[in-house]
């Protein structure tokens, strides 16, 4: 099961609680940067005498940049050169950077439906603090 199919099955039922969503996750996502290991060894120009090894192509690596500016990585390794394809392994890299992304977000909600608590039971209408997720 996706990460879509799961959200379906969420609003099917009716569950309407704060929570991340796949939506929030890609919203959150301000630019995204893919390359081989191959890209990162020879794009130094310091290793122009070093001998290429020939599976650093075979490791791809997507770096997703978020809108606060934290980074987040996904990885791509293929086994046989023969089955080696640049867009499936972008996207298997990007999609293994994604899972990263939903226990952080989910951690960023918990922190600011906290702080809503503490500021209810403080007296703070919840209208005054400007924590979204509520």
């Amino acid at each position: 099961m996706n990460d879509q199919q799961i959200e379906q099955e969420i609003q099917a039922k009716g569950l309407t609680a704060p929570r991340v969503t796949p939506a929030d996750i890609e919203a959150n996502i301000a630019s995204e940067h893919f390359f081989t290991a191959d890209d990162g060894e020879w794009g130094a120009s310091k290793h122009a005498n070093k001998p290429r090894h020939p599976q650093l192509s075979l490791l791809t690596f997507c770096v997703l940049v978020l809108r606060n500016g934290f980074t987040v990585t996904g990885e791509s390794a293929c086994a046989s050169p023969e089955n080696f394809d640049a867009e499936i392994g972008r996207k298997v890299a990007r999609d293994n950077a994604v899972q990263k992304l939903w226990p952080l977000m989910g951690y960023a909600l918990k922190q600011d439906l906290h702080r809503i608590d503490e500021l209810v039971k403080d007296g703070v209408s919840y209208q005054k603090t400007g924590i979204a997720g509520g």
